[in-house]
């Protein structure tokens, strides 16, 4: 097996037969599967998803039982797949099934473990756009990631990678931070970006504060190195603020004011502390990456 195309399907009911179909005519020349998983959708992808899988020996399907998320869809996803690589790729078209060539193509010519995608014009919404960005401008810091690799959800895997990526099974799968976990060589291809096929994006505010909370306390020290920054700081600032009311420099209401100040940055530290202890505890507590609810595994070789 050459290719394993993974699709984290979530509201694609009307989109998601099109796309296997245009895969299967793409990718005929190759030994190649797809792993469909359904997070948990509201509408009828399980259905549709589960009539694909009797229709294409080519075709695995997973059914989750409640929406666990995108990230733990595709972890799931991996964790089915045979293919020597592994590609990742949305359900709602704007990728174009033919560009998974290209990154194939890179890998290979390359010898890269991860190829991401990168498009001169993308087609997504602002708000999401922007949510790209800052997510990007994190992980440069946090990872070390190259600052001009875009760190697309189109990408290809290589499967020694693929399998060390499954080796996590806490419940916070980000995808990008396990990549750069295991490995530095990767690369990016141009590919095009369409407009959405169906319907309309499932990217909100909520699911961008997630993603950033997920980011900074699963697999960032940084928080806990800034209040103890911050800590240092302040027990120095105290020290001069001590000496200067013993010298007649201040005054009762200026410490006042730095107690109060100092309260403040200790009861944020509280709470950063606390996002850890709650992360850690869930992950000791075996809180489920994912859970299935049903699964049709194709035998393809």
């Amino acid at each position: 097996m050459l290719l394993s195309v993974v699709i984290p399907v979530y509201k694609g009911a009307k989109s998601i037969g099109a796309l296997v179909a245009k895969l299967h005519e793409t990718l005929q020349g190759l030994a190649f599967e797809i792993v469909l998983v359904n997070d948990g959708s509201p509408d009828n992808s399980e259905e549709i998803c589960n009539d694909l899988a009797l229709k294409y020996p080519r075709l695995s399907f997973i059914s989750l039982r409640r929406n666990f998320g995108e990230f733990n869809a595709v972890i799931c996803g991996l964790n089915y797949t045979k293919g020597q690589y592994a590609v990742i790729i949305d359900d709602d078209f704007q990728n174009p099934p033919s560009e998974i060539i290209k990154l194939l193509n890179k890998a290979q010519s390359a010898d890269l473990d991860v190829v991401y995608s990168y498009y001169e014009n993308k087609k997504h919404h602002f708000f999401r756009n922007f949510g790209s960005w800052l997510v990007n401008q994190m992980t440069t810091y946090l990872f070390g990631k190259p600052k001009e690799l875009y760190l697309s959800s189109f990408k290809l895997i290589k499967k020694e990678v693929v399998q060390e990526i499954c080796q996590y099974k806490g419940p916070y799968p980000y995808i990008d931070a396990l990549i750069f976990r295991v490995t530095k060589n990767v690369g990016s291809i141009l590919v095009e970006h369409h407009s959405r096929a169906e319907g309309g994006s499932s990217y909100t505010v909520q699911k961008l504060v997630a993603l950033f909370l997920s980011i900074i306390f699963g697999y960032s020290l940084l928080p806990v190195r800034m209040i103890l920054s911050t800590g240092i700081f302040a027990l120095g600032f105290s020290f001069i603020l001590l000496i200067s009311q013993l010298i007649g420099l201040v005054s009762l209401d200026a410490t006042f004011l730095a107690i109060c100040f100092f309260g403040s940055i200790q009861t944020i530290g509280l709470g950063i502390i606390g996002e850890y202890v709650a992360k850690g505890f869930l992950t000791q507590n075996n809180h489920p990456q994912y859970i299935i609810k049903t699964k049709h595994i194709n035998h393809a070789e």
